[in-house]
């Protein structure tokens, strides 16, 4: 009798092994295509289209990390991390973790909103090895404190950098903070450190990586 061909089921379950994608800068121009043509939509019609709220809470939170990026001047050319335990690492090796808050938002307001920022320790997720840590700590050497301060919903742009204000803070004094661990008002801020304007921020983030590198020998 001639033997069946058909394949057994295997008893152990195949797996995939999926490398993480390093994604590589779009300049916008790129077109959306269907069975090999170009439609009439670019990349550059779906920013447009999808982040052109700046005051959206996401979007706002998005171009707060650029403001950041920039002040340090960030190799542009390596893509913003989506998954990444902190959001920004300097040419100097300076991990930075941005917050951003404002008084006026995009959708409507019977009052400003009143400001805090979020200090929570987090657990990191590694993407090279989709394996999380069992221990929530924060990540960062900086928290940079991101606050679009204008209030003027006629004249306000969070493109104008004078309408923003920064507070720098290495983050030992976050962990030293004890009125609570998740959050942080502006006024409590207020009384750790004085805000800077744009064009200091570089050297603000400096200072505090200084005094964490200091805070950490001092604790080892």
């Amino acid at each position: 009798m001639q033997k069946s061909t058909k394949a057994q089921p295997s008893s152990v379950k195949d797996e995939l092994s999926l490398p993480k994608i390093t994604p590589t800068p779009k300049t916008g121009s790129e077109y959306l295509s269907d069975q090999g043509n170009n439609t009439t939509f670019s990349l550059f019609d779906f920013w447009r289209w999808s982040v052109s709220d700046l005051l959206s809470n996401a979007t706002r939170g998005r171009l707060a990390e650029f403001i950041v990026a920039s002040a340090v001047k960030l190799d542009l050319q390596v893509v913003r991390d989506e998954w990444g335990a902190f959001d920004i690492t300097t040419p100097e090796g300076i991990k930075i973790e941005v917050k951003s808050a404002a008084y006026i938002q995009s959708w409507h307001q019977k009052s400003f909103s009143t400001i805090s920022f979020s200090i929570k320790a987090s657990l990191y997720w590694d993407a090279d090895t989709n394996k999380q840590q069992k221990v929530a700590k924060r990540h960062a050497d900086v928290y940079v404190f991101c606050h679009l301060k204008h209030q003027d919903q006629a004249t306000i742009d969070p493109l104008q950098l004078e309408q923003w204000d920064f507070y720098v803070l290495p983050t030992v004094a976050l962990d030293n903070y004890t009125r609570s661990k998740s959050s942080i008002t502006l006024k409590s801020l207020g009384k750790l450190v004085t805000p800077c304007a744009y064009g200091d921020l570089r050297q603000a983030i400096a200072t505090a990586s200084k005094a964490q590198k200091e805070a950490s020998k001092n604790q080892a």
